[in-house]
Order: C-alpha cells, then structure tokens, then sequence
C-alpha cells in the first residue's frame, strides 16, 4: 500500500508569539495545513492519508478540516511525536495496528509547513520509491555551502555536488524500520533527517527534484512570503 503522511506535529517555535502552532496559521483565506492536505487528497494513488497533528490539537485539526470542507475517507488525524523521527514511528506504528505491515508497503512524508507541493514532486516521490528503498525531494544549493564550526570555516563543498533537502521524504517502511533499529540510542536522539538513517543502513537513497517554491514556513518573514505567493495566484 501507499501511504501519505503529512507531519504537523510541531508546535512551530520560531514563529514567535502566536496563538495557535504555525501549521494552523492562516495563509489566504484558509489555514496553512489546509492547502497541504488538499495537494494529497487529489492523488488517487494513496491508500491512507494520515496527519500528523499535537496530541492536544487533534480534536482542533479536525474540526479545521470539517470547517473548510476537506472531507475524504482515507484522512486519518493521529498523534505526532517528541521529534520528526518519533511522528513518522508513530504513523507507521498506526499503519501496522490498522492494516499490518507487508514488505511493498511505503510511505510518503511530507511537512505539512511546506503548502505549495506540487502533484509533479509527489508524483516522482511514488515512482522513484520503485527503484529505491528511499527517497529524498532535493533542489540545487545556489549559494556557496560552507562547513564551519560557528568560529572558523572547516570546509567548503563543491557547489555542483550540494543540494538542499526538502520533502517529501519517501520510504518503503520495512527498510526504515530495520535501519532505525540498527541505530544506538544516542544517535536516535541527534539524528533529525530520516534518510540519513537509511544511508547509514547501507541503502541507497534516491533523488527527487523538488522546486525552490516548496518552501518550508518556519519563522514570520516565510509567512510572509508565503503569502505573498497565494496573492499572485500560485
């Protein structure tokens, strides 16, 4: 089967003193996970869509979807984690109680702050995940890329070879959960970034051409650019 997962689990601490986590925030006319989940709803090709919400703002994630009409039977408003890797365990941990797990199973994560996926990226997540166990969504660094350790500069990589990661992040979850196994408890707690558990494992992990319009809002001036995409009609 093929899974979606929208993470909304955060409560979005660098977007300042709000009211509500930045995943609930208003972009145009509708909140931010709104125009996230409608971009998974219309592919057909997910069995389930499960998102990823605060335990306490479960009950509120569904009634935002109930007020703004996203309405389709495979949604599925389940708890998130401490961390990303915690959320993406618990929605295959839901995935193995409702439906078991099956050596084909996969599953597409994607940050439900970043609004403006594209079918095409979502599209190339799914098909890549037929070639490899892994997948990561990738745009071109355009800036130099600089190693340093906050005082002096270490290193600098060759442009050409940098990209920056996106999401979706896509896996076939028996491959992740035999690599997140194989990691010690230490590096379960620094390791943020899910496929570099799995290239740790020894897998290849494919690539996916993601666009510099998937931005990820984090902080109050993205809100603002974000909005200002909605008003020239993305």
């Amino acid at each position: 089967m093929i899974y979606a997962q929208i993470m909304a689990g955060g409560i979005g601490k660098r977007m300042g003193n709000t009211l509500l986590p930045k995943q609930f925030l208003m972009l145009g006319n509708k909140p931010m996970i709104v125009h996230t989940v409608e971009k998974f709803v219309l592919n057909d090709e997910f069995d389930l869509i499960l998102v990823s919400a605060p335990e306490a703002w479960i009950e509120y994630t569904n009634e935002i979807f109930a007020k703004y009409n996203v309405s389709d039977e495979r949604i599925r408003v389940i708890a998130g984690g401490a961390e990303r890797n915690d959320t993406l365990q618990n929605a295959i941990l839901f995935i193995e109680k409702t439906n078991g797990l099956h050596e084909e199973d996969v599953i597409v994560a994607h940050d439900a702050v970043r609004p403006f996926i594209t079918k095409r990226i979502i599209d190339e997540n799914i098909a890549a995940l037929q070639e490899y166990k892994a997948v990561d969504t990738v745009v071109p660094a355009y800036d130099t890329i600089v190693q340093g350790n906050g005082k002096e500069v270490v290193n600098i990589p060759v442009r050409d070879e940098m990209f920056q990661g996106q999401t979706p992040q896509s896996f076939n979850i028996k491959t992740f959960q035999e690599s997140y196994a194989k990691l010690s408890e230490e590096q379960k707690k620094v390791l943020s970034d899910s496929c570099k558990i799995v290239l740790l494992a020894g897998e290849k992990v494919g690539m996916v051409n993601g666009d510099h319009s998937n931005i990820k809002v984090t902080t109050p001036y993205d809100l603002k650019i974000a909005n200002a995409i909605i008003d020239t009609g993305h």
